[in-house]
């Protein structure tokens, strides 16, 4: 509201100002999604990914080696038991 501008009922009630409706926005996948959840708000929290295909790739190499971590970390056990086993490491843990 600038300096001229007689408040509306609503803002003098509230003290905030009242933004007319933005039909585009209202319109927008993200708040179509949104009141089909039945969210209060036509919101959903997050954006969408200005460079999706870059993020991809960077998610594919990420699993890749998520993969290749939980591999090694099996592989690594059975070798590290295979050692105590030849090196007569059975009796570690009192049995």
């Amino acid at each position: 509201m600038t300096a001229g501008e007689q408040p509306t009922g609503e803002e003098q009630q509230t003290g905030e100002l009242v933004l007319p409706a933005d039909s585009d926005a209202y319109d927008s996948p993200r708040a179509t999604q949104a009141r089909a959840r039945g969210l209060a708000a036509p919101y959903i929290a997050g954006g969408l990914d200005p460079d999706i295909e870059a993020t991809q790739r960077k998610e594919r190499r990420d699993i890749r080696l998520l993969i290749a971590m939980i591999v090694a970390v099996v592989l690594a056990g059975f070798v590290l038991g295979y050692l105590a086993n030849l090196l007569g490491l059975t009796n570690l843990l009192g049995s």
